[in-house]
Protein backbone atom coordinates (compact mmCIF):
# COMPACT_ATOMS: atom_id res chain seq x y z
CA UNK A 1 0.00 0.00 0.00
CA UNK A 2 2.98 2.14 0.75
CA UNK A 3 3.98 1.29 -2.72
CA UNK A 4 0.85 2.37 -4.23
CA UNK A 5 0.42 5.44 -2.12
CA UNK A 6 4.11 6.94 -3.13
CA UNK A 7 3.10 6.03 -7.28
CA UNK A 8 -0.78 8.26 -7.00
CA UNK A 9 1.56 10.97 -4.98
CA UNK A 10 4.39 10.72 -8.16
CA UNK A 11 1.54 10.83 -10.87
CA UNK A 12 -0.15 14.02 -8.95
CA UNK A 13 3.10 15.40 -8.65
CA UNK A 14 4.05 15.36 -12.13
CA UNK A 15 0.46 16.09 -13.15
CA UNK A 16 0.58 19.00 -11.30
CA UNK A 17 3.41 20.08 -13.12
CA UNK A 18 2.12 19.68 -16.49
CA UNK A 19 -0.62 21.61 -16.14
CA UNK A 20 1.36 24.87 -14.77
CA UNK A 21 3.53 24.43 -17.99
CA UNK A 22 0.63 24.24 -20.25
CA UNK A 23 0.01 27.86 -20.80
CA UNK A 24 3.36 28.71 -21.85
CA UNK A 25 3.58 26.17 -24.31
CA UNK A 26 -0.28 26.48 -25.64
CA UNK A 27 -1.70 29.92 -25.27
CA UNK A 28 -5.64 30.00 -25.08
CA UNK A 29 -6.91 29.65 -28.20
CA UNK A 30 -8.61 33.01 -28.00
CA UNK A 31 -5.79 34.93 -27.68
CA UNK A 32 -4.37 33.31 -31.16
CA UNK A 33 -6.62 35.40 -33.35
CA UNK A 34 -5.81 38.89 -31.77
CA UNK A 35 -3.33 42.04 -33.18
CA UNK A 36 -3.37 43.16 -36.79
CA UNK A 37 -3.94 40.99 -40.07
CA UNK A 38 -3.71 40.71 -43.48
CA UNK A 39 -7.12 39.00 -44.46
CA UNK A 40 -6.86 37.53 -48.03
CA UNK A 41 -10.50 36.57 -49.30
CA UNK A 42 -12.49 34.93 -52.02
CA UNK A 43 -15.92 34.71 -52.56
CA UNK A 44 -18.94 34.33 -54.68
CA UNK A 45 -22.19 36.04 -55.17
CA UNK A 46 -25.89 35.35 -56.50
CA UNK A 47 -27.78 39.28 -57.66
CA UNK A 48 -30.95 40.46 -58.73
CA UNK A 49 -30.36 43.24 -60.64
CA UNK A 50 -32.36 46.69 -60.22
CA UNK A 51 -32.78 50.13 -61.69
CA UNK A 52 -31.56 50.57 -65.24
CA UNK A 53 -29.79 47.02 -65.11
CA UNK A 54 -32.78 45.06 -64.65
CA UNK A 55 -33.89 46.32 -68.09
CA UNK A 56 -31.10 44.79 -69.84
CA UNK A 57 -29.98 41.55 -67.77
CA UNK A 58 -31.75 38.90 -65.30
CA UNK A 59 -30.03 37.88 -62.48
CA UNK A 60 -26.30 37.01 -62.60
CA UNK A 61 -23.52 34.81 -60.61
CA UNK A 62 -20.33 36.86 -59.05
CA UNK A 63 -16.86 35.94 -58.26
CA UNK A 64 -14.63 38.00 -56.23
CA UNK A 65 -11.98 38.80 -54.24
CA UNK A 66 -10.46 40.80 -51.14
CA UNK A 67 -7.28 41.71 -49.69
CA UNK A 68 -7.51 44.12 -46.42
CA UNK A 69 -6.02 45.12 -43.74
CA UNK A 70 -7.61 44.68 -39.95
CA UNK A 71 -6.58 47.01 -37.32
CA UNK A 72 -6.10 45.86 -33.76
CA UNK A 73 -9.41 47.56 -32.81
CA UNK A 74 -10.93 45.57 -35.63
CA UNK A 75 -10.73 48.72 -38.25
CA UNK A 76 -11.13 47.54 -41.76
CA UNK A 77 -9.95 49.42 -45.12
CA UNK A 78 -8.73 47.53 -48.64
CA UNK A 79 -8.96 46.40 -52.02
CA UNK A 80 -11.64 44.05 -53.77
CA UNK A 81 -12.81 43.28 -57.00
CA UNK A 82 -15.52 41.06 -58.69
CA UNK A 83 -16.25 39.28 -61.89
CA UNK A 84 -19.79 39.49 -63.39
CA UNK A 85 -21.05 36.63 -65.37
CA UNK A 86 -24.16 33.94 -66.68
CA UNK A 87 -26.54 37.25 -66.58
CA UNK A 88 -29.47 36.22 -69.46
CA UNK A 89 -30.02 39.69 -71.41
CA UNK A 90 -33.11 40.94 -71.92
CA UNK A 91 -32.24 43.72 -74.95
CA UNK A 92 -31.88 42.63 -78.30
CA UNK A 93 -28.60 44.35 -79.73
CA UNK A 94 -28.87 41.93 -82.64
CA UNK A 95 -32.40 43.20 -83.94
CA UNK A 96 -31.14 45.12 -86.75
CA UNK A 97 -29.70 41.86 -88.36
CA UNK A 98 -32.74 39.32 -87.77
CA UNK A 99 -35.00 38.06 -90.58
CA UNK A 100 -38.95 38.66 -89.89
CA UNK A 101 -39.01 35.33 -88.23
CA UNK A 102 -36.29 36.49 -85.61
CA UNK A 103 -33.47 34.15 -87.00
CA UNK A 104 -29.76 34.97 -87.79
CA UNK A 105 -28.49 34.26 -90.72
CA UNK A 106 -24.97 33.18 -91.06
CA UNK A 107 -22.26 33.66 -94.26
CA UNK A 108 -23.27 30.01 -95.00
CA UNK A 109 -26.56 30.65 -95.10
CA UNK A 110 -27.82 28.87 -92.14
CA UNK A 111 -29.23 29.43 -88.78
CA UNK A 112 -26.59 30.90 -86.71
CA UNK A 113 -25.81 30.00 -83.58
CA UNK A 114 -25.68 33.21 -81.69
CA UNK A 115 -26.03 33.21 -77.36
CA UNK A 116 -25.98 36.45 -75.41
CA UNK A 117 -24.07 36.73 -72.01
CA UNK A 118 -24.27 39.57 -69.90
CA UNK A 119 -20.28 40.23 -68.02
CA UNK A 120 -18.91 42.79 -66.04
CA UNK A 121 -16.52 43.72 -63.49
CA UNK A 122 -16.09 45.88 -60.50
CA UNK A 123 -12.66 47.39 -59.00
CA UNK A 124 -12.72 49.72 -55.76
CA UNK A 125 -11.58 49.95 -52.47
CA UNK A 126 -13.57 49.67 -49.38
CA UNK A 127 -13.38 50.54 -45.26
CA UNK A 128 -15.44 49.21 -42.59
CA UNK A 129 -16.09 47.42 -39.05
CA UNK A 130 -16.14 44.06 -37.21
CA UNK A 131 -18.57 44.56 -34.83
CA UNK A 132 -16.82 41.44 -32.78
CA UNK A 133 -18.43 39.80 -29.86
CA UNK A 134 -16.19 39.88 -26.63
CA UNK A 135 -12.83 38.51 -26.93
CA UNK A 136 -13.28 36.85 -30.44
CA UNK A 137 -12.56 38.04 -33.96
CA UNK A 138 -16.41 37.01 -34.91
CA UNK A 139 -19.31 39.08 -35.26
CA UNK A 140 -21.51 41.73 -37.89
CA UNK A 141 -19.02 43.02 -40.75
CA UNK A 142 -20.02 46.28 -42.12
CA UNK A 143 -18.18 47.34 -45.12
CA UNK A 144 -18.98 50.32 -47.39
CA UNK A 145 -16.78 51.78 -50.82
CA UNK A 146 -16.29 53.13 -54.09
CA UNK A 147 -14.92 52.26 -57.40
CA UNK A 148 -15.01 51.43 -61.00
CA UNK A 149 -17.99 49.23 -62.83
CA UNK A 150 -18.25 48.15 -66.61
CA UNK A 151 -20.40 45.89 -68.25
CA UNK A 152 -21.45 44.57 -71.71
CA UNK A 153 -23.62 41.97 -73.42
CA UNK A 154 -21.16 39.34 -74.76
CA UNK A 155 -22.15 37.68 -78.25
CA UNK A 156 -21.03 34.29 -78.70
CA UNK A 157 -20.79 33.32 -82.49
CA UNK A 158 -20.52 29.25 -81.38
CA UNK A 159 -20.25 28.37 -85.35
CA UNK A 160 -18.16 31.89 -86.42
CA UNK A 161 -20.97 32.48 -89.33
CA UNK A 162 -21.85 35.46 -88.22
CA UNK A 163 -19.64 37.97 -90.05
CA UNK A 164 -21.35 41.21 -88.51
CA UNK A 165 -20.25 40.80 -84.98
CA UNK A 166 -16.78 39.82 -85.94
CA UNK A 167 -13.46 41.09 -84.61
CA UNK A 168 -14.19 45.19 -83.79
CA UNK A 169 -17.66 44.68 -85.45
CA UNK A 170 -18.77 43.44 -82.17
CA UNK A 171 -18.54 46.47 -80.28
CA UNK A 172 -20.96 48.14 -82.20
CA UNK A 173 -23.61 45.61 -80.20
CA UNK A 174 -22.65 44.94 -77.10
CA UNK A 175 -23.60 47.97 -75.68
CA UNK A 176 -20.38 48.56 -73.22
CA UNK A 177 -21.36 50.44 -70.63
CA UNK A 178 -19.10 51.96 -67.15
CA UNK A 179 -19.04 54.40 -64.39
CA UNK A 180 -18.25 54.99 -60.65
CA UNK A 181 -19.90 53.14 -58.47
CA UNK A 182 -20.99 52.46 -54.53
CA UNK A 183 -20.51 49.04 -53.46
CA UNK A 184 -21.99 47.88 -49.66
CA UNK A 185 -21.57 44.68 -47.36
CA UNK A 186 -23.42 43.86 -44.42
CA UNK A 187 -22.94 40.13 -42.96
CA UNK A 188 -21.28 37.63 -40.20
CA UNK A 189 -17.68 37.38 -40.71
CA UNK A 190 -16.02 34.36 -38.73
CA UNK A 191 -12.42 34.23 -37.87
CA UNK A 192 -11.53 31.01 -36.11
CA UNK A 193 -9.62 31.12 -32.88
CA UNK A 194 -7.56 28.06 -34.26
CA UNK A 195 -7.65 29.95 -37.67
CA UNK A 196 -8.99 27.01 -39.19
CA UNK A 197 -12.39 28.22 -40.08
CA UNK A 198 -12.74 31.51 -41.35
CA UNK A 199 -15.59 32.44 -43.47
CA UNK A 200 -18.30 35.38 -43.89
CA UNK A 201 -21.68 35.43 -45.39
CA UNK A 202 -24.54 38.57 -46.23
CA UNK A 203 -25.53 40.91 -48.62
CA UNK A 204 -24.13 43.10 -50.96
CA UNK A 205 -25.42 46.29 -52.67
CA UNK A 206 -24.28 48.69 -55.55
CA UNK A 207 -25.51 51.24 -57.07
CA UNK A 208 -23.29 52.66 -59.99
CA UNK A 209 -24.00 55.68 -62.07
CA UNK A 210 -23.07 54.73 -65.66
CA UNK A 211 -22.96 56.24 -69.35
CA UNK A 212 -22.31 54.00 -72.45
CA UNK A 213 -19.03 53.73 -73.63
CA UNK A 214 -19.62 53.18 -77.34
CA UNK A 215 -19.51 55.90 -79.72
CA UNK A 216 -22.17 54.52 -81.75
CA UNK A 217 -25.06 51.37 -81.45
CA UNK A 218 -25.50 49.86 -84.64
CA UNK A 219 -28.64 48.14 -83.88
CA UNK A 220 -30.40 51.99 -82.56
CA UNK A 221 -28.29 53.58 -85.23
CA UNK A 222 -27.37 56.29 -83.23
CA UNK A 223 -25.63 57.06 -79.33
CA UNK A 224 -27.29 55.34 -76.51
CA UNK A 225 -27.26 58.78 -74.72
CA UNK A 226 -28.23 58.82 -70.99
CA UNK A 227 -27.10 58.42 -67.88
CA UNK A 228 -28.01 55.04 -66.34
CA UNK A 229 -28.82 53.74 -62.67
CA UNK A 230 -27.92 50.53 -62.43
CA UNK A 231 -28.70 48.92 -59.12
CA UNK A 232 -28.22 45.02 -57.90
CA UNK A 233 -28.34 43.18 -54.53
CA UNK A 234 -26.72 39.64 -53.90
CA UNK A 235 -26.25 36.96 -51.80
CA UNK A 236 -22.54 36.55 -50.86
CA UNK A 237 -19.97 33.35 -49.16
CA UNK A 238 -16.87 33.50 -49.12
CA UNK A 239 -13.30 32.07 -47.43
CA UNK A 240 -10.88 33.99 -46.09
CA UNK A 241 -6.86 33.58 -45.09
CA UNK A 242 -5.62 35.34 -42.41
CA UNK A 243 -2.28 36.19 -41.92
CA UNK A 244 -1.75 37.92 -38.52
CA UNK A 245 0.87 40.19 -37.55
CA UNK A 246 2.67 38.39 -34.41
CA UNK A 247 5.00 40.28 -32.07
CA UNK A 248 7.86 38.41 -31.48
CA UNK A 249 7.22 38.09 -27.31
CA UNK A 250 3.97 36.81 -28.30
CA UNK A 251 4.95 33.60 -30.25
CA UNK A 252 5.03 29.82 -28.73
CA UNK A 253 6.98 27.36 -29.61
Amino acid sequence: MRYLAGLLALLACCGGTAQAQRFPEHPEEDARNTGRAILLSVNFGAHLPGGDLATRFGPFGSIGGHAEWLAENNFLFGAEGHYYFAAPVKEDPLAILRTPEGDLIGRDQFLADINLRGRGFYLGGALGYLFARPNTRSGVRLMLGGGWLQHKIRIQDNDNTLVQVQGDYAKGYDRLTGGWALHQFIGWQHLGAMRRSNWFVGLAFTQAFTNTLREWDFSAMRKLEGRRTDLWFGLHLGWTLPLYQIPADKIYY
